[in-house]
């Protein structure tokens, strides 16, 4: 028997099995099935999630405010013109405002905000055409939801135009 140099003594001897256990590795979970159900668990909870969202909106009578037509009734006024959605009320029910006009802009790129707020100028002679005895009614004032670059990009092209008062009134301003 010869020994390694250095005077170590050699390795003992490796266990060696014939068996089909020699080769065996413990079964683990494939990497691309731990991602497909990690998205299903978040693809699950985004349409849960969005569900709500829709189920809350509906049910307090919310709109897309770009979806609000003319003749439509909004119970409160929004807080700014960069709104996502108003809630809207039949006409016959107490109401602080009325859309009056939805004015479309010219397909194309985002005008600029300029641009945007001077096609809202076109709000008051609409007022006008709509009904004639606006102007004579006190408290009556214009509120324009109009688009920004952002909406713009989602299809936003309207400015609309809304009558408002300052206390909540029934029927339409016609």
């Amino acid at each position: 028997m010869t020994y390694p140099p250095h005077g170590y003594p050699p390795p003992p001897p490796q266990p060696y099995s014939t068996g089909p256990e020699q080769f065996s590795v413990a079964p683990t979970k494939s990497s691309a099935l731990k991602w497909v159900l990690l998205g299903v668990v978040v693809l699950v909870a985004l349409v849960v999630a969005a569900g709500a969202v829709f189920y809350l909106a509906r049910d307090r009578g919310a709109t897309e405010a770009s979806q609000i037509r003319s003749g439509d009734c909004l119970t409160e006024i929004p807080d700014s013109s960069r709104v996502l959605y108003v809630k809207t009320v039949g006409c016959d029910q107490p109401h602080k405002g009325e859309v009056f006009a939805v004015l479309p802009l010219p397909d194309g790129d985002f005008p600029g905000d300029a641009a945007v707020v001077k096609y809202a100028d076109k709000c008051a002679p609409a007022l006008a055409q709509y009904s004639p005895d606006a102007k004579g009614e006190s408290g009556i004032q214009l509120f324009v939801l109009y688009p920004t670059a952002d909406s713009w990009q989602r299809g936003d092209r309207t400015v609309t135009c809304i009558a408002t008062s300052k206390n909540p009134r029934t029927g339409k301003l016609r």
